[in-house]
């Protein structure tokens, strides 16, 4: 392993993403394998990677059957790639292709591989329905019978209520609360009103509807299933219509969270290319940008904490370690979740209180330029296949400080489970 001083640049030299599509829409009939397979190959062809080796294809997902357990490299061999590329998968919840950013630029950087692909695909639309462990147990205990009595066996006291099918549960295990039930809590703690939600999801559908416009996206997304944009995209969305909406997680009527201020279920996949930049020459590829600096952290949401909040504790132990401020930034891109996970964070950088106490800083991270804020909207606008999204987030960051010629990024994204992932892009 290189010392600090001899780590090489890592450099973004390519993204890719399908659209996102609400779950149950365009792409209710594939799968994570096929919308992975589909992202990948269309990096592939934006980058002419066709019939070549890249060192590493990492990615995951979410919400997977059993079949999935080798997804990356089963999505490497249903492209063009060369079959000797490998293919690692992992998941982090929301953060799964960021996480595989952070591995991949690591061992660029020490000169163990020079490049590598980060990826990530979730279905909500083809979510895992499975028996119960009773009658599933029953199921292999039959499979493993020699004779016909033992097979008879096997179902010896069954009752029609094992085959009720066992559904994906949208809740932490620690707490049984769905993230939008633990976001309420964030939102009620932090005096987070509906209206300043409402106001987040409106300019996020603006600024994603202008971007399109303006034909940002064409390098950035391939069709897929006829589908040419992100269908959970509305271009008329106005204030009136999300005030109509009722609360989705707190109907005692104290709730803030809506379907319109909170991201939607979807489905979709996302890929972006890393390399250093002698790679990047070698095979005719632009430096986007660099990936410079990288942090992961956790809160006790078990404890009390706020589920999604450790963000602000990974950005600010990235901030220190860089020697940065919170505004030393020219793009922010912050993960939309829930709207209301957005203004917690804002809130939280800004509080002496906790920035002292739970950060252990001596005052204030301080206030962020809002107009610098997801110029080309975010999750609340595209949609949010868990992990996917930290490779569009990557992607589209990229693209923004290649378009400015110059700039640093700031991403911030939460997870499930308490945690939370953030990096600096630098141009």
């Amino acid at each position: 392993m290189n010392d600090k001083a001899n780590l090489r640049p890592v450099a973004i030299v390519g993204a890719n993403r399908i659209p996102f599509a609400r779950s149950g829409t365009a792409y209710a009939e594939l799968s994570n394998l096929d919308m992975l397979s589909s992202a990948l190959q269309g990096l592939v062809d934006r980058c002419e990677l066709g019939g070549k080796t890249i060192d590493e294809v990492v990615g995951g997902a979410v919400v997977t059957h059993s079949k999935d357990f080798n997804l990356a490299r089963e999505a490497v061999l249903s492209t063009t790639l060369s079959p000797l590329t490998p293919g690692i998968t992992l998941q982090q919840a929301c953060g799964t292709s960021l996480q595989a950013a952070f591995g991949i630029a690591a061992k660029i950087a020490s000169g163990q591989i020079d490049c590598g692909i980060a990826a990530g695909s979730d279905s909500t639309s083809d979510a895992p329905i499975v028996f119960s462990r009773r009658f599933a147990g029953r199921l292999v205990k039959m499979s493993r019978a020699k004779t016909l009595q033992q097979r008879l066996g096997a179902f010896k006291g069954f009752g029609l209520r094992e085959l009720a099918p066992v559904t994906p549960a949208n809740a932490e295990p620690r707490t049984g609360l769905s993230m939008g039930q633990h976001c309420e809590l964030m939102a009620k703690e932090w005096a987070i009103t509906r209206e300043a939600q409402d106001e987040l999801a409106v300019e996020s559908h603006n600024k994603t509807q202008a971007a399109y416009e303006k034909l940002l996206f064409d390098d950035l997304v391939s069709s897929c299933e006829g589908l040419m944009r992100d269908n959970n995209l509305r271009n008329d969305l106005t204030i009136d219509q999300l005030t109509r909406l009722k609360p989705a997680f707190d109907r005692s009527g104290k709730g803030t969270l809506t379907a319109g201020n909170s991201t939607a279920l979807t489905d979709g996949a996302a890929a972006v290319l890393l390399a250093s930049e002698e790679w990047a020459e070698a095979n005719d590829l632009p430096v986007l940008a660099r990936l410079t600096h990288m942090e992961t952290a956790a809160v006790d949401f078990v404890a009390g904490e706020g589920l999604l909040m450790a963000p602000t504790v990974a950005v600010a132990r990235m901030l220190d370690k860089a020697g940065m401020k919170l505004q030393d930034f020219t793009h922010y891109e912050i993960h939309e979740a829930f709207a209301a996970q957005v203004l917690c964070t804002l809130k939280a950088w800004e509080s002496d209180e906790y920035c002292r106490e739970r950060l252990g800083l001596d005052a204030a991270l301080g206030s962020i330029d809002r107009s610098k804020m997801n110029p080309m909207g975010s999750s609340l606008a595209t949609g949010h296949p868990f992990a996917a999204t930290g490779a569009r987030i990557v992607g589209t960051l990229a693209k923004q400080l290649e378009m400015a010629g110059e700039g640093r990024g700031l991403i911030s994204v939460c997870t499930a489970g308490g945690m939370g992932v953030s990096a600096i892009l630098e141009r």
